[in-house]
């Protein structure tokens, strides 16, 4: 099947069938962070409240749940601070945990950012703290596990690493079960520049590991989005007995996940068949020796590597627009109707940015159904004028 795209005719590749796992993967724990599905039909203009369309945005959850994966929620892939405002939020942790009751506990399976963005004008660390612990309230009265996300109010008002971790012990001490830190980099929202009271990462690398220290039994993990591979594995080493480091690198995810990470990840949202397959080589290489083990593990690589090229288009500069290709994807893939996203996101790609996404999903196997997805990109070719 052929259509042509900008920068000339594309050749599909024959589609793969990827298996659909028994269970959870056994080696890793793996969080897929979800996007949310617009409603096409609401008003999702620039700075409107956030009309979603809920029965595709849980049905694209089970999806990911079908697939053995874990779902992180209301995070930065749902577009917090891009258009998912707080009262869709708070609808969006309640339904989540609600709808994952019907594959197990929402706890294991559904963690839910808890952040201070309905504050946006909390100025000092008694009301970030304040807007924080009616976040998290929030999550734990749904039922899911917390991730306590970066907060832009908190890096505005904090002068060092003290008021980090006077306003992260008074929220550990909240915590009804072990949350999830999240250290989002500047990339990913510029505004969260010299997170932990420090732009030198070393520095803020060692006010991070002092808290987590100071707490390992109320920490699950920590999720780490600044893309540096080797920063992440001496994070790792650095971490407490039994504080999981979740990889949330879209980079250099495969080499990562490899050597000892979880996930905690937004291209897994895009690519969890792939990824579903890949985590099943990986539990088979850890279960073997030898041989039989070196050729799981070649089959984890095979699989994932061609997913590589995807997320780095996906997530190339500027990085905070990755969700415009996640849920272009979905939309190609079938899980939603409408190439629409909150707050009007979808035009934060070009043309020729959604055309190579297409074409690197298609050569990592990753467009389920072809006759659909040329057809979509047909169309959306045609609106612009091609």
């Amino acid at each position: 099947m052929r259509i042509d795209l900008p920068g000339g005719a594309y050749e599909l590749r024959e589609p793969v069938a990827w298996p659909v796992p028994d269970g959870p993967a056994a080696s890793r724990v793996v969080y897929a962070a979800a996007h949310v599905v617009a409603d096409p039909l609401g008003d999702n203009t620039p700075g409107s409240p956030a009309a979603v369309d809920w029965d595709a945005t849980l049905r694209f959850r089970h999806h990911l749940w079908s697939h053995g994966l874990r779902v992180a929620d209301a995070m930065d892939t749902a577009q917090r601070n891009m258009g998912l405002d707080w009262a869709a939020t708070k609808e969006l942790i309640r339904r989540s945990a609600e709808e994952a009751r019907a594959f197990g506990d929402p706890a294991e399976l559904v963690a839910c950012g808890a952040g201070t963005d309905h504050a946006p004008g909390a100025d000092d660390l008694k009301a970030v703290t304040a807007a924080y612990a009616e976040q998290i309230e929030t999550v734990q009265a749904a039922g899911a596990r917390v991730i306590v996300m970066a907060s832009r109010q908190l890096a505005r008002a904090a002068a060092g690493p003290a008021d980090y971790h006077q306003v992260y012990g008074e929220l550990l001490g909240l915590a009804e079960r072990p949350v999830i830190l999240h250290w989002l980099g500047e990339m990913f929202d510029p505004r969260l520049a010299g997170y932990w009271g420090s732009r030198d990462v070393a520095a803020a690398t060692r006010a991070f590991l002092e808290l987590v220290h100071a707490h390992p039994d109320r920490v699950d993990g920590v999720k780490v989005s600044l893309l540096d591979e080797e920063h992440e594995v001496a994070l790792r080493a650095a971490l407490p007995e039994g504080v999981r480091l979740y990889t949330g690198d879209d980079f250099n995810y495969p080499s990562l996940i490899r050597s000892g990470s979880h996930a905690l990840l937004g291209i897994f949202d895009a690519i969890a068949p792939a990824a579903a397959a890949a985590l099943r080589a990986l539990d088979a290489a850890e279960a073997a020796t030898g041989e039989e083990r070196e050729r799981h593990l070649a089959r984890y690589d095979e699989i994932l590597a061609p997913t590589v090229p995807l997320s780095r288009k996906i997530f190339e500069t500027p990085t905070y627009h990755y969700k415009t290709g996640i849920v272009f994807l979905a939309w190609l893939n079938g899980h939603q109707d409408a190439f629409a996203m909150v707050n009007g996101a979808q035009s934060a790609r070009s043309l020729t940015h959604l055309a190579e996404v297409f074409r690197l999903a298609d050569r990592a196997g990753l467009l389920a159904d072809p006759e659909l997805a040329v057809r979509r990109m047909k169309a959306l070719l045609a609106v612009n004028g091609l």
